[in-house]
């Protein structure tokens, strides 16, 4: 999977990690991919959302020790 961008947002709780996702997913253009890692938990349910809300897909999700990694592809 091609990643055009990564956002790190580690230590960072509600609302931030959607907050910045939504800046970096302005500045991509339609069809690329961003990969953000953070470790609220909360995230998991928030990108989820995120993406219904706002017609962004969410391509991934997984957690890998105590981060959770969420990738979306712009609309």
């Amino acid at each position: 999977m091609h990643i055009d961008k990564e956002l790190d947002t580690r230590g960072l709780n509600c609302p931030l990690p959607i907050l910045k996702a939504k800046k970096a997913l302005a500045e991509l253009a339609s069809g690329q991919m961003l990969k953000v890692v953070a470790t609220d938990p909360g995230s998991v349910r928030d990108f989820q959302a995120f993406a219904k809300q706002t017609g962004n897909e969410l391509v991934d999700q997984q957690t890998i020790g105590a981060d959770f990694v969420h990738v979306m592809r712009r609309r």
